[in-house]
């Protein structure tokens, strides 16, 4: 036979079996930094633990929400997003706020229903990150959700490239790829290949236009210029570098790489298939993540303020609303062991 549901235990009636008001049991049982007296909170204590009162954690989070900044993200495990989620969190706990984190994993209905499931809960933000949030998403259904959950007190802030008019922080991507296709020519490559992505991704897409953009301005003729497309990622990287090895290499100088993880899986595939890097072919990525200064040959690349976009995100999140807010972040170059200059 089923159990009979136990009763529902509320704090009114551990206040009451205590001897004392709701708002001293709240204060013992919520966790709050006002003191009390030790007589009181070990009455509280002894009453919630007689009438097995558990916290109601939902509710707890509600009455909290004012604190709370909800991060949704594509992909948590990239080395770029973790830099800016690593960000937030610490420019957050110096704010006396703090972030809840959801992904999901690029899938566009996913992102709708994790938006809606958020407002539910009512945090104070929601920054939302994705290399592209436009207004006419999902028949505009992404719009209509962020605007009702401004009008209701929250604030949105989108990390990416966006056309929708809330507070937004971007990478000048184009001028990425083009800061790195100028260096690659100025050091005297005359045929490169590019890693150049999934072409759908708008910001990969940029990055491709961008060392287009630098190689010609640096004298390199059109036909010089390969683009191959490939997984974002390290296995896209050494599959890509495994078919251009496979190949002869086709006469490339160099590689440029949409980001480093790309450029880190291309010089793996390299040096199995006994091609040089730098001496044989020069690699260059864009992010400036933790490991392009590990690996050997440690790697040059566009290094983006990735943990200032973690900052400028929070401060936006918990400014007080008023004049929309349009920042750009640019990238500088980081020259190492990856490339060298040709004769």
């Amino acid at each position: 036979m089923p159990h009979a549901a136990r009763p529902t235990v509320t704090l009114h009636d551990v206040a009451a079996a205590a001897g004392v008001s709701v708002s001293t049991a709240s204060r013992v049982l919520g966790g709050s930094t006002r003191k009390v007296a030790p007589e009181y909170e070990a009455r509280v204590l002894a009453a919630a633990a007689a009438l097995r009162y558990t916290v109601d954690a939902a509710a707890r989070a509600m009455r909290r929400a004012s604190d709370s900044i909800a991060l949704i993200a594509d992909d948590l495990t990239t080395p770029s997003m973790a830099m800016v989620v690593a960000a937030m969190e610490r420019q957050a706990r110096t704010a006396g706020a703090f972030v809840t984190v959801s992904s999901t994993m690029a899938a566009s209905e996913r992102q709708l229903e994790t938006v809606r499931l958020l407002r539910a809960l009512r945090p104070r933000a929601l920054v939302l990150t994705s290399s592209r949030f436009m207004a006419n998403a999902f028949d505009g259904r992404l719009l209509k959700e962020l605007d009702s959950y401004e009008r209701e007190g929250g604030r949105v802030v989108i990390v990416g490239e966006t056309d929708m008019s809330f507070d937004s922080i971007g990478f000048d991507d184009f001028a990425a790829g083009r800061l790195a296709g100028a260096f690659v020519a100025e050091t005297g490559h005359r045929r490169v290949t590019i890693f150049g992505g999934v072409r759908e991704l708008r910001n990969m897409a940029l990055r491709t236009a961008g060392f287009v953009a630098g190689l010609r301005a640096g004298g390199l003729a059109e036909r010089d210029i390969r683009t191959v497309y490939c997984e974002v990622g390290r296995q896209g990287g050494f599959d890509a570098a495994r078919r251009l090895a496979e190949d002869g290499m086709g006469g490339a100088e160099a590689v440029l790489a949409v980001n480093d993880m790309v450029a880190i899986g291309a010089m793996s595939a390299f040096r199995a298939a006994g091609v040089a890097v730098p001496d044989d072919v020069s690699v260059t990525g864009i992010d400036d993540i933790p490991l392009a200064g590990d690996v050997t040959p440690r790697l040059t690349t566009v290094a983006l303020p990735l943990a200032q976009a973690g900052v400028e995100a929070i401060r936006f999140a918990l400014e007080k609303p008023g004049t929309r807010e349009r920042l750009t972040l640019e990238g500088r170059l980081i020259v190492r062991e990856s490339t060298r200059t040709r004769d």
